[in-house]
């Protein structure tokens, strides 16, 4: 299974596969041309509330480990989990890529999905 996390504001590679759009908004300046999005399961996303909390963070590597813990709460409810087994099964038929505006995709929300795809976590 290869799962690739990017920029969505990074230009599509030829391995990208499906390209999966994991942020709640779309975002801004970026036209759905450019992005080449073919996937937005917002179920997927972190809840506002957990975003909202998280950039709230002086240290926002500090407090990573806890929002791990509340992310991976938050895709155990029912949509979530299905959004989530619909993607590892996309996942499973070929190269996917989650991609976020985040600035940091490795202390993100969408690094905490590729691992649970490959790992076959969050069942």
């Amino acid at each position: 299974m290869t799962v690739h996390v990017r920029r969505v504001h990074e230009p599509p590679e030829p391995d990208d596969g499906v390209r999966v759009l994991v942020d709640r908004l779309w975002p801004r300046g970026l036209s759905k041309e450019a992005a080449r999005v073919d996937e937005w399961p917002k179920a997927l996303t972190p809840s506002t509330e957990l975003r909202r909390w998280y950039h709230a963070q002086e240290d926002m590597s500090d407090a990573y480990d806890e929002f791990r813990r509340r992310y991976e709460a938050e895709l155990a409810a029912p949509d979530a989990a299905e959004s989530l087994d619909a993607l590892r099964t996309l996942a499973a038929k070929g190269p996917v890529t989650l991609v976020t505006a985040t600035r940091s995709p490795a202390r993100s929300h969408a690094s905490v999905l590729a691992e649970l795809l490959t790992s076959g976590g969050g069942r």
